[in-house]
């Protein structure tokens, strides 16, 4: 009797360590940048020097204005992952960001973590943005980022059936929450300089705007992106994706 229990117990823990490293090991697959568990996505190649500036959940009509014209002061060009929802209400700050010669990449509709996604919803996320990113530029969207990063075979299917490159990063922090812009740089500087001795591009993640509130103050963030572009401008170049995957 109290050898089946033992028995039966020790099974049960077995089962739910099993299950455990089975959740561990999607989550894993799902949400880390650097997995490619679920597929290669394009995160940045071994051409140390080199700074992707990328920007996520915009446009914003407060903040990506005043990012554009930062970037144009300074002669950068950058990436821009665009919300569907926010980029129908914005079509004419859409094209701007394009006629500044900005590649713009697609974020989803709403911002859905994609792991957890039925198929439909992904399918109708992605095909909207997409659609409405060509009708307002006329150009097919060539870059997806899943939001969160989170992604599963079926989210990526769909991303490349519709043309698009799958596109993580490998330098971020949390930008949407800090009130710091010093701090912020601080942060990116960090992991940038790491890579760097590292021999590693960086793909760097900020944003212009937020998908639960495009009011919210992106402030720090257009200020981080100054000081990042002054501390970095003599010793990096400045790139977008489009370079690295046409290797130019």
């Amino acid at each position: 009797m109290h050898s089946s229990l033992a028995s039966g117990v020790a099974a049960g823990i077995e089962a739910a360590a099993g299950l455990g490293l089975a959740v561990g090991g999607y989550a894993y697959a799902a949400m880390w940048p650097a997995s490619r568990i679920f597929g290669r996505p394009l995160i940045a190649p071994r051409r140390p020097g080199e700074l992707a500036l990328t920007f996520d959940d915009g446009p914003s009509p407060v903040w990506t204005p005043r990012l554009l014209d930062l970037l144009a002061a300074h002669h950068v060009r950058a990436t821009f992952f665009l919300l569907g929802s926010h980029a129908e209400a914005e079509p004419d700050l859409v094209r701007h960001i394009v006629a500044e010669g900005h590649p713009i990449g697609n974020h989803s509709w709403s911002h859905p973590n994609l792991a957890f996604t039925h198929a439909s919803r992904v399918q109708e996320e992605l095909t909207r943005t997409s659609q409405t990113l060509l009708h307002i530029t006329g150009t097919p969207v060539k870059f997806f980022r899943p939001p969160f990063g989170a992604r599963r075979p079926l989210a990526l299917k769909i991303a490349k059936s519709l043309g698009m490159v799958p596109v993580l990063w490998n330098v971020i922090t949390s930008d949407w929450k800090e009130p710091s812009a010093d701090r912020i740089a601080d942060d990116l500087g960090r992991r940038i300089d790491r890579l760097h001795r590292q021999g590693w591009a960086a793909n760097i993640v900020l944003h212009d705007s937020s998908h639960q509130d495009r009011g919210a103050n992106r402030g720090p963030s257009v200020a981080a992106v100054e000081q990042l572009i002054l501390r970095y401008k003599a010793s990096h170049r400045f790139v977008t994706l489009d370079e690295w995957c046409t290797g130019a």
